[in-house]
């Protein structure tokens, strides 16, 4: 082999422009998401902080982002008077209420995108459509007949006026459906020989497949339900039976005092901790997600 040969530059060398051109995008991508994600830390963290701050702290004129002294008394508060503020029967209220929509939503999304991907009847995609065309209206609009339905069936201060409006969500839906679209039919039909009816094979072959995607929705009800603040204020109007969206704003009516914003600050910490700790066991299933082919194996 001849000195040329051995020197010949590989047919698939990167250019060296192209590489500096690829760091650079890199580099503006990373820059970008570190000041998204900064301008998005620091309200929770001054939020963190002033929970943990002193009457006498507000009371002066002084902004400081750090307590000068690091107390509890906010959170003490939240404990004294759990008889007119009753933070922790909010908290239970919305844990009941967002764990139940997000199973509901997750075994009703599941079978919905099964029957849009997977079984043949008349105006199937029609009818998908058109479902896709009404989520198209702000969710605004449905407010006031949605509330005269709830009040209609007498679930005003129940779980069920934050649980069943709810459910089905058509975005969810398309993407259930797209994402049974990506595995094969040839699995389906190798089923179908053995004897296998439609309920087998969604629960055989597709609920293991698109387990990931499932997961993801489960977690985005469930912090949705979680996070809804207009329609629990507009449905409950008993303090024992709010949700912690509705009784924060309960909290900030008869706390709007800027010495007592602390404790309100101290309720607000305690609202994010149940999302933010489900996040942080779930984040792995967002990058399942993101690949199509992640529930299928081999």
């Amino acid at each position: 082999m001849s000195a040329a040969t051995l020197h010949a530059p590989s047919s698939t060398q990167i250019p060296d422009n192209k590489v500096t051109r690829v760091s650079g995008v890199l580099v503006t991508v990373f820059v970008v998401l570190l000041v998204l994600a900064v301008a998005w830390l620091i309200p929770i963290a001054y939020t963190i902080t002033t929970s943990f701050k002193s009457i006498a702290e507000f009371t002066s004129n002084a902004f400081s982002f750090l307590p000068a002294t690091w107390v509890t008394d906010n959170y003490m508060t939240l404990v004294q008077s759990s008889a007119s503020y009753p933070v922790f029967r909010w908290l239970g209220n919305s844990f009941i209420i967002s764990t139940t929509f997000a199973v509901l939503s997750v075994c009703i999304v599941a079978l919905a995108g099964f029957g849009y991907s997977r079984l043949q009847f008349r105006g199937r995609d029609t009818l998908f459509f058109v479902l896709l065309l009404i989520s198209m209206f702000p969710g605004v609009v449905n407010m006031i007949p949605q509330y005269r339905i709830v009040a209609t069936f007498g679930w005003v201060n129940t779980y069920w006026a934050c649980i069943l409006p709810g459910l089905g969500n058509v975005a969810n839906i398309f993407l259930v459906r797209n994402f049974m679209t990506t595995i094969p039919k040839e699995l389906d039909e190798a089923a179908e020989i053995d004897g296998a009816s439609d309920f087998k094979i969604f629960r055989s072959i597709m609920l293991p497949a698109i387990r990931p995607i499932l997961i993801v929705i489960f977690l985005f009800s469930f912090t949705g339900a979680w996070n809804d603040f207009l329609w629990p204020t507009l449905v409950f109007n008993d303090i024992n039976k709010m949700p912690v969206t509705a009784g924060l704003q309960l909290l900030s009516s008869q706390m709007g005092q800027y010495n007592q914003m602390g404790t309100l600050m101290a309720a607000t910490c305690l609202a994010i901790i149940p999302t933010l700790l489900l996040f942080m066991f779930a984040q792995r299933y967002f990058l399942q997600s993101l690949n199509i082919n992640s529930g299928l194996k081999g």
